[in-house]
């Protein structure tokens, strides 16, 4: 596998590599992008498990991490107890937020499209909520599952009656944002009716929080970041051919409708598992792909891993500032989110009016 220049008269803006087996066409700058993100992301999630009511230096944190004897005893517990889990956790969801919003969006051929806004966020949410309040004492492993479900659900009858001989993206976006509303008005229902403990838990988590988030809640959402954000790398290049449009990508040879099923299957695995786990966390979907595509342009194969690191750094970077911003008192990071992203998307659409 061996880097080849396109051209021997100028610099070209794509880097080919190519193997036995393939070939990737990427944006010259995606592995300096790529690395830069990645450096950046883990000084962030340094200094953020270091910060807090118990102060610990960033020294310190690499050193308990790494398994190193620390200056302090109790550094160990405050950090691979407490800290290091909801850290984890707020990156983990941010990637698969990001994948999801970016699959979105190269599927609709729409900038402003994203999992929150078509629906799938709203049916994982329903399905959560459910479970919150009517099986209160039901496994944490259970969670995951009833969201994936729930978007999976909304998904499929998004698909179904977007169907016109096709999928038309004009009408997945118009039919998923009317089954975000009914779905978005039964989770009022829910939350109207239940026993009130029940509701005031089930609204701290539809405000998007990483409070509290053990090992547990990793080690449950890793393997669906690990196989479905794989699988959504796999099938980047497919969302090349499918922003050309249906005519030209059938012209292409594309199994059209098979890869717009397995890339939103993927965006509802990762939608739901991400809700599931650390609440209704919006505009991060929306976001990301905006950022991703300004730092190394439109193709996917280098936009969608630069997506998934900034929604990862988006919401690490959300968290520590709704631990900071008033402390003690925490805001959830999905209020964070909400702050930014809600002008951000204003914006968008303002710039995007035509």
């Amino acid at each position: 596998m061996t880097p080849i220049s396109e051209s021997q008269k100028g610099r070209s803006p794509w880097l080919v590599i190519r193997g036995q087996q393939f070939s990737l066409r990427v944006d010259r700058r995606v592995p300096f992008i790529l690395l830069s993100l990645i450096v950046i992301t883990l000084g962030v999630m340094v200094w953020s498990i270091g910060q807090g009511e118990y102060f610990v230096p960033p020294l310190q944190v690499m050193r308990s991490i790494f398994g190193f004897q620390t200056e302090n005893a109790d550094y160990n517990f405050v950090i691979n107890t407490l800290r290091l889990p909801r850290t984890l956790t707020a990156w983990g969801v941010g990637t698969a937020l990001a994948i999801a919003g970016t699959i979105t969006q190269g599927l609709t051929r729409n900038p402003l499209a994203a999992p929150s806004i078509i629906g799938v966020n709203a049916g994982a949410a329903l399905a959560a909520v459910s479970i919150i309040i009517i099986f209160p004492n039901a496994p944490i492993g259970l969670l995951p599952v009833a969201a994936f479900l729930g978007a999976f659900t909304i998904a499929i009858l998004i698909y179904l009656l977007a169907w016109n001989g096709g999928t038309a993206p004009v009408r997945l976006i118009l039919v998923g944002i009317g089954f975000s509303l009914i779905a978005g008005a039964l989770t009022s229902i829910l939350t109207t009716f239940g026993n009130i403990y029940d509701v005031s838990q089930a609204l701290v988590w539809l405000a998007g929080s990483v409070y509290g988030r053990s090992w547990e809640e990793v080690i449950a959402f890793a393997p669906w970041l690990g196989i479905f954000g794989l699988m959504s790398l796999v099938l980047s290049r497919e969302l090349n051919t499918l922003n050309m449009g249906d005519e030209l990508a059938i012209a292409l040879g594309s199994r059209l409708e098979w890869q717009r099923g397995w890339l939103l299957f993927c965006a509802v695995a990762l939608s739901g598992a991400a809700i599931a786990t650390a609440g209704s966390i919006g505009f991060v979907g929306l976001m990301a792909p905006h950022i991703a595509r300004q730092l190394v342009g439109p193709s996917h194969e280098g936009l969608l891993p630069t997506a998934a690191l900034t929604g990862g750094m988006i919401v690490v970077i959300a968290d520590l500032i709704g631990r900071l911003l008033f402390a003690p008192i925490e805001l959830p990071c999905g209020i964070i989110t909400a702050i930014v992203g809600a002008p951000y998307f204003l914006y968008l659409l303002v710039r995007t009016r035509r």
